[in-house]
């Protein structure tokens, strides 16, 4: 089967943070695991460079905005290597391609008569960059998602999306459990659709915002950030034109999974599913929420001095802690909270103590008392169904509990057989029965490796190659200093 998985476009009016970091490695793990199951996989990633959120940062950072966001993509570039992240192909929306699709995608939503213009009043949050209802905001007239932000009162003429129009094919379409997780996220969208769907402003006026995809026919307007950005997802793949059936294969044949986070169910699972219905194509099979990452208890900002870096975490744990610290540490689905205290613990009690000590032991007891690489069987490389399953119904952080359950078992049997003891017995039959376990140890270490492989690439590679070769690697997990 061939599948598509997308992450969404992080917006580049900032540095990355930790919350893009758990989204790539999320898409990642589990493109990484259907690869080794034999999928095709297509796996997209990029980033979303329009808008006004993003035209006033450049401003107040007195940049040429294209400068601008060329600075920040090639820093989300440079995370996908950073994280190890096996993505495809990095879509940015200001691709020229990306503009082209864009625009069939409007022609398409106005040839079906979903597109039409009006004179709209009402306040927009710059922050989500949407025009806000009052039930999106608190007794103080702030956006719920950034509180941080008064919304501006806008008055002007836009094009606008009948959304309207789609309320019954979005509530067919969200009936379907699977078309929305986890099951919560799913009810959040019906329910948005049941308090009745408002038509969606798709354009700005160019004389107050210059910055974004040119609408169709009308060079006084540019395109609503989001109803640009969402069409990545299709132009990345080569769409309208398919010169490499990509379209085709992943896309309407393929199944189709997006990553997203909790606060763009409205977005992801209602206007893009709602465009792609106007346009006669396919809806998204599954889209897949997950929650914030908080420290101490409040959302990351600058203005609170709390945000943690990907780049702080890589630093300072390297490659393979940071991606398991993200999918067995943070929740899949719910807010998590970390601090710096925790991080040093997870890393210590889990990586330092635990795999990387086991790995430590266990080989250097081959290396010294076996003459040669353990030969491994069909079983010992091969992904066991319980990780795949858990992987798959995006229980990341139960998937990763399962490999560190066979570490426990390693460990158990090291405890209990005690092979260093018996290897040292001047009876043959005794030390005979040492090495037999020390190939039982190997080849289960083996097994962990195997599992490892999407969560912990790097880490896996290493500790094969020590077993193929018969030697202890150096250690995996420096200690902190």
């Amino acid at each position: 089967m061939s599948r598509y998985i997308t992450t969404t476009l992080p917006y580049v009016n900032g540095d990355p943070h930790i919350g893009h970091s758990l989204e790539f490695v999320q898409a990642d793990t589990l493109a990484r695991v259907w690869r080794s199951q034999g999928e095709e996989v297509f796996f997209s990633t990029g980033t979303d460079e329009h808008g006004q959120k993003i035209f006033e940062a450049a401003a107040k950072a007195e940049t040429e905005v294209h400068s601008y966001v060329d600075q920040y993509a090639k820093e989300f570039q440079k995370l996908m290597g950073a994280l190890d992240i096996s993505n495809t192909l990095f879509v940015r929306t200001t691709d020229p391609h990306h503009y082209e699709a864009a625009q069939e995608m409007w022609r398409r939503c106005a040839e079906a008569g979903d597109v039409y213009e009006k004179s709209y009043r009402g306040l927009y949050c710059v922050g989500c960059e949407a025009f806000k209802t009052e039930h999106e905001l608190d007794a103080e007239g702030r956006c719920i998602l950034h509180l941080s932000l008064m919304p501006q009162f806008l008055e002007e003429k836009n094009y606008f999306f009948r959304l309207s129009n789609y309320a019954n094919q979005l509530l067919e379409y969200l009936g379907h459990p699977e078309a929305v997780l986890p099951q919560w996220r799913r009810e959040e969208a019906i329910n948005f659709v049941n308090q009745g769907l408002e038509d969606i402003s798709i354009s700005r006026e160019k004389s107050r915002l210059a910055w974004g995809v040119p609408v169709p026919h009308d060079d006084t307007q540019v395109m609503y950030v989001w109803f640009d950005a969402l069409t990545s997802y299709l132009s990345i793949l080569g769409w309208p034109n398919d010169p490499d059936g990509n379209v085709e294969k992943f896309w309407n044949q393929g199944e189709t999974l997006q990553f997203a986070g909790k606060d763009q169910v409205r977005f992801q699972s209602i206007l893009w599913q709602a465009m792609l219905m106007s346009a006669k194509m396919k809806v998204t099979d599954h889209v897949f929420y997950h929650g914030f990452i908080n420290s101490n208890g409040q959302r990351m900002s600058k203005s609170l001095g709390n945000v943690i870096s990907p780049y702080e975490l890589i630093s300072k744990y390297g490659t393979d802690a940071t991606r398991y610290i993200l999918l067995r540490h943070i929740h899949p689905a719910n807010d998590s909270d970390v601090t710096w205290e925790r991080l040093d613990e997870w890393y210590t009690a889990h990586l330092v103590n635990g795999l990387g000590n086991l790995v430590a032991r266990v080989m250097k007891l081959a290396e010294s008392y076996l003459s040669s690489p353990v030969s491994l069987e069909l079983n010992d490389t091969s992904i066991d169904d319980t990780f795949i399953n858990r992987t798959e119904e995006f229980r990341f952080n139960e998937a990763v509990d399962y490999i560190f359950d066979m570490i426990a078992e390693c460990d158990a049997v090291m405890t209990e057989r005690e092979p260093y003891k018996k290897v040292k017995s001047d009876l043959q039959s005794l030390s005979d029965e040492g090495k037999g376990d020390i190939t039982l140890l190997v080849r289960h270490l083996a097994k962990i490796a195997i599992q490892l492989s999407a969560v912990m690439p790097q880490t896996s590679e290493i500790i094969l190659s020590a077993v193929k070769k018969n030697i202890k690697p150096e250690n995996l997990f420096p200690r902190l200093t």
